[in-house]
């Protein structure tokens, strides 16, 4: 689908609405910077707090600004099957490329429940779909003997968002869904284990940093595809204060406040989600000014 990094783009508010103008220039400088797709209405998207007709107006806005240039790819899990069912068939009649469809969260399934799950949308769709993995956030770890059984009988399953932190599994996850398909792809759903995941023979990112810096993070995986490690290993050093900054307090509360900084949006969630802490903020900025993105 996409090899390098996909950005899982912010949805930008502003009085308490979609801010249509924000996100297409915040869009607009993503494809500048390089990007090699666009995740929408994912978990950095707000995507819990965004309703049905506001999905639609942004997906739609989101191929109109694109223009084909880049893959787009629309966040539509929920904890609901059906739901889910129901969200990717609205992508999927708008147009987009594919789906991240995260593990359900909160009523916790077992790993055949995982397996189904996936299995069910995938023989009621022809878009592409991207398995979401985030334990931190679901309550669930898909295993890697899961995923390979996914990337083995699924063929529109085209690709896993690894952020599972732990180096052991996603190693194990790589190669094993990679033995079970040759194509299938794995991509950090982590900004500061990129070059680990890259490494250890994965595809790319899903990137909350590229957001802020998209032609540093698109830089770090094209010079590492090049052969050129020791380049991609300093752009990665030089990141990580930014990829940390990124997370001192709940995504995507710090990238909004960072994009705010530099004009690019307002410092603006929908609760349950608040402006990050004068704190952080004055760490950002700090932070931005060293990478010069500010």
């Amino acid at each position: 689908m996409f090899r390098g990094v996909g950005t899982a783009i912010v949805t930008p508010f502003k009085n308490g609405e979609l801010d249509l103008d924000a996100y297409e220039r915040l869009v607009n400088y993503q494809i500048e910077g390089g990007v090699s797709a666009l995740i929408v209405l994912g978990t950095t998207g707000e995507a819990p707090t965004v309703n049905d007709n506001e999905r639609e107006r942004l997906i739609s806005k989101t191929l109109e600004i694109v223009g084909g240039r880049i893959p787009i790819v629309v966040g539509a899990g929920t904890n609901s099957t059906e739901k889910t069912l129901k969200l990717v068939r609205q992508a999927e009649k708008l147009g987009v490329d594919g789906v991240l469809i995260v593990t359900p969260y909160y009523n916790k399934p077992t790993q055949e429940g995982l397996y189904q799950h996936y299995r069910y949308i995938s023989e009621r769709t022809s878009l592409k779909i991207i398995v979401y993995n985030v334990p931190g956030r679901t309550g669930v770890n898909i295993l890697p003997e899961t995923a390979a059984r996914i990337a083995a009988d699924l063929k529109n399953v085209v690709g896993i968002k690894e952020a599972n932190g732990d180096i052991d599994q996603i190693d194990r996850t790589v190669a094993l869904t990679k033995n079970a398909r040759s194509d299938f792809m794995v991509w950090s759903g982590n900004d500061d284990r990129t070059f680990y995941l890259l490494c250890a023979g994965g595809d790319g990112v899903i990137s909350v940093a590229s957001n802020v810096a998209p032609k540093h993070m698109s830089d770090l995986c094209s010079e590492f595809f090049k052969g050129n490690l020791e380049k991609a290993r300093e752009i990665h050093r030089k990141l990580k204060p930014l990829m940390k900054a990124l997370f001192l307090e709940t995504n995507p509360i710090p990238v909004k406040a960072a994009l705010s900084l530099m004009g690019y949006v307002e410092n603006e969630l929908r609760l349950p989600l608040v402006p990050a802490s004068e704190k952080t903020v004055e760490h950002l900025k700090g932070i931005l000014r060293e990478s010069g993105l500010l």
